[in-house]
Formats: C-alpha cells, sequence, structure tokens
C-alpha cells in the first residue's frame, strides 16, 4: 500500500457530492484533492480533514488532527536526551513519506529536526536542511517495503548512521530490517502513529520511541460534527491559537528520559489503534 494517491479520493469525493451527502470526511492524500474538496463545499457540503492538514488549510471546513510538528518534535526531544553528549555527532538518516511533501511528511520531520536541535525555521520542506548530522533523506511510501529500501540507501551513503527518523512505523519496522541485515546495532529508531503494531515494535525494541495520535477520536469527532452541522447548520471550531482542532499526541517509550513526557507500551497499547 502506497501513500500519497489522490485519484481515487478525488473520485469518491466527487461521488459524494453526486449523491447529495450531508458531510465528507477526508484524509487528504495530497493536497491535489482540494479543488474537489472546494466544489464539494460550493455544493454545501461540509468538508472535514482528519490527520493531514490541507495546504491551505482552508480547502476544508474544519481539520481534526495530531500537532504533527509536536508529534516529530516529541520523538526529538527523546533521541537528543537519549543520546546526551554523543547527539552533537549523531549521524542522522531521514525515512519521509514522498517526494510531494503533504503537510503531515513536512510538519513530523521539522519537528523531529527542532527536537534534535537542528534550526528549521527558515526551512519550507524537508531535504533543504543543511546541518552535517544529517546523512540524508529518503521517501519510503509508507510502507515496510519503502522503508528497507530507503534505508539501504542512506546506509550505502553513510554506514555509521546511528539515529533514524522515520514518517511512521511501517517505515520503521523496514529500516530496522535493513539495519539487521546490514549488521548494524544499537542504532536508534523513532517515528509516528502510535497503531498497535507500532506500539509492538516499540515493546520488542525494534522502535525506541514513537509519538502516538488518535485517528479514532478524529474520526468520531469529524461524525459529531457533521450530523451537528446536518441539524442545525454549525460549523466545528479550531483549539484556540492554532488552525485545526488539535486532538492529542502522546509519546510511548519504555526508555523514558527526563525533561520529555511519555507514557510506556503497557499505556499505548491500552490507546492503540489498528
Amino acid at each position: 500500500e502506497k501513500d500519497g494517491d489522490a485519484a481515487p479520493q478525488i473520485t469518491a469525493i466527487e461521488n459524494c457530492v453526486a449523491a447529495g451527502a450531508k458531510g465528507i470526511l477526508v484524509t487528504p492524500s495530497n493536497d491535489s484533492v482540494g479543488p474537489a474538496l472546494k466544489a464539494a463545499r460550493a455544493a454545501g457540503i461540509l468538508v472535514i480533514a482528519l490527520d493531514t492538514p490541507l495546504d491551505p488549510i482552508d480547502s476544508a471546513d474544519a481539520t481534526f488532527a495530531t500537532d504533527n510538528f509536536q508529534a516529530g518534535l516529541l520523538i526529538g526531544q527523546w533521541a537528543n536526551a537519549t543520546l546526551g553528549a554523543e547527539a552533537a555527532n549523531a549521524k542522522i538518516a531521514m525515512l519521509d513519506l514522498a517526494i510531494s511533501q503533504p503537510s503531515v511528511d513536512v510538519l513530523r520531520d521539522q519537528g523531529f529536526l527542532t527536537g534534535m536541535g537542528i534550526d528549521t525555521v527558515d526551512i519550507a520542506k524537508w531535504g533543504d536542511e543543511t546541518d552535517p548530522r544529517i546523512v540524508g533523506n529518503e521517501v519510503t511510501a509508507g510502507n515496510e517495503e519503502g522503508g528497507l529500501k530507503a534505508m539501504e540507501a542512506l546506509l550505502a551513503k553513510d554506514p555509521d548512521i546511528n539515529v533514524v527518523y522515520t514518517i511512521n512505523e511501517p517505515s520503521a519496522a523496514g529500516a530496522f530490517e535493513a539495519l539487521k541485515a546490514a549488521g548494524k546495532e544499537g542504532v536508534l529508531i523513532v517515528s509516528v502513529d502510535g497503531g498497535c503494531p507500532g506500539v509492538a515494535d516499540v515493546k520488542d525494541g525494534v522502535i525506541g520511541a514513537t509519538s502516538q495520535q488518535y485517528p479514532l477520536q478524529m474520526a468520531a469527532l469529524g461524525v459529531e460534527a457533521i450530523a451537528k452541522f446536518a441539524a442545525d447548520g454549525t460549523k466545528p471550531a479550531p483549539t484556540e491559537g492554532k488552525a485545526f482542532f488539535d486532538t492529542g499526541v502522546a509519546l510511548i517509550t519504555d526508555k523514558p528520559v527526563d525533561g520529555v513526557e511519555s507514557i510506556d507500551t503497557t499505556k499505548g497499547t491500552e490507546l492503540c489503534w489498528g
């Protein structure tokens, strides 16, 4: 399965409009779904984006999402603290999602780098950073095979990589397999999502820490919002100070560090999804 294919979503959105739907919940594959969503809104349909904010964000009436920068920041802070003095000499592999760079991809990536103490303030997209600790960026399509191939490519560039950021846990599992095949042990892998298989990988030591998001809550809130809109025309409001409704994030690790709040895999398993 590859993340990022928008064509089926555009067809589904158009079908919803034709069927006279009251609302659409969509986890956008990329920003190319924007025109179809704009047409849906023009037809009087409430459009709610889940998990992935669109650019521009007002392509949807509302967005229920993780603060993806915060999710990245937490795993970056954890990796930085775990490495301690060695963080200054880290060799970092960045396993991203897609060349198209949807907002979730950029935000998680830059949050992680910020947590590692790398300045991303003036960076518009991943791969433009100049910090010498970054070995390189490779895309994974968000799946295990992509993670394996991306890790192999970056190990060929620098076999001494000791920190691996991954866009999600399937790509982290692939990276782990590539590292194991290359005889590399003790490499710190961090990720984002918090699905049940990912939490199991944290428990088993495949992943050091992951940031857990809550898509079931996003979907439930979205359904409630559409029901309310259908009843009285009320549209949902964003979290104060943000352009979206923040559904929360928690760092999951069995190796906590001072100064970075986290929960263990037992609690993470209770809260996981998928």
